[in-house]
């Protein structure tokens, strides 16, 4: 089952920086990330979302590779190329994978303007390394999906702070 994560930061950079940061524990496979997406409130209060993968490129990428290889077929690649890309830009930009961009836009309303939101769907982890890894990041948890100790621990990572081992289960 996939959990939901939003944190605010103070700056665009420490939420990108913090987004890396995942990456590369993904790399280790400490996470498993379904989507990363930071929100950026501007000085006007218009929320812009910066996706993990844009779809309307890959799709572009993806129909003008097809729209060429069916235009040989009927020897006309340029034209095959042409609707292959358009259709495929299309039907990236109406792609929505991962996280909802409407809920994460209305959520992204409630941060200051000038800061950013990580929004962080996660598959599977590693939290006590993942923890670890992001002890001291700073970030104040707005919204999550995880039962209250898992949340609270996580609070207290971002805040550097050493979070409360849970009591041993008796023997």
């Amino acid at each position: 089952m996939s959990e939901l994560v939003v944190i605010a930061f103070p700056t665009e950079a420490k939420a990108e920086e913090v987004r890396q940061k995942l990456l590369s524990m993904q790399k280790e496979y400490l996470i498993e990330i379904g989507d990363a997406v930071i929100a950026v409130k501007d000085a006007q209060g218009a929320v812009k979302l910066n996706q993990l993968l844009n779809t309307t490129a890959a799709g572009a990428v993806s129909g003008a590779f097809w729209g060429s290889l069916i235009g040989l077929i009927f020897l006309s690649p340029l034209l095959g190329a042409a609707l292959g890309a358009a259709s495929g830009t299309l039907g990236g930009y109406l792609t929505d994978v991962g996280i909802d961009d409407k809920w994460m836009k209305e959520t992204a309303a409630a941060i200051q303007p000038g800061t950013a939101a990580l929004f962080v769907l996660v598959r599977k982890v590693t939290a006590d390394k993942v923890l670890e890894g992001l002890r001291g990041e700073g970030g104040t948890v707005l919204k999550t999906s995880l039962d209250h100790t898992k949340e609270a621990a996580l609070q207290a990572a971002l805040a550097g702070a050493q979070a409360a081992a849970p009591p041993a289960p008796p023997a």
